[in-house]
């Protein structure tokens, strides 16, 4: 198993707990600046470089990289308005939470077809043989 994560400090005992020595780790860091041309107060900061580096094991450079985890928070954020940022919607209750995010993951990987691979997530796992209706995902809630 290879996995490359952020420079997040907290992700280093996160994955010694979860995977031990049985894992290809690297991590990635991006570094930003600011710029000089930004005119709004919002404006993201511009990405100067990269920086790698194996922790563990011994990763492939080639798939050292965290635009998936990246893309799916993108679409995480513009599916539920709860991890749009910047934003005034939040879960009051840890149950809440975890049940919206129960049901987005059920949905996109059960119910959405994905481009790439034409079919959903689990029917391209051989776990589903059809996609989902919300009405049958909604049901697992009786």
């Amino acid at each position: 198993v290879q996995l490359t994560t952020d420079g997040h400090k907290p992700y280093l005992s996160a994955v010694e707990d979860a995977f031990g020595a049985d894992i290809d780790y690297a991590t990635l860091t991006k570094l930003y600046g600011a710029d000089p041309n930004a005119e709004r107060r919002y404006s993201p900061p511009v990405c100067l470089g990269c920086e790698t580096k194996t922790v563990q094991g011994s990763p492939d450079p080639k798939h050292i990289s965290t635009s998936y985890v990246e893309r799916q928070n993108l679409t995480m954020r513009m599916s539920m308005r709860r991890f749009t940022q910047l934003m005034n919607a939040f879960s009051k209750k840890i149950e809440n939470h975890s049940a919206a995010l129960a049901l987005y993951f059920m949905s996109y990987n059960f119910g959405r077809v994905h481009q790439t691979v034409r079919v959903t997530p689990a029917m391209e796992a051989g776990v589903s043989d059809h996609v989902w209706e919300i009405e049958e995902i909604v049901g697992l809630l009786g």
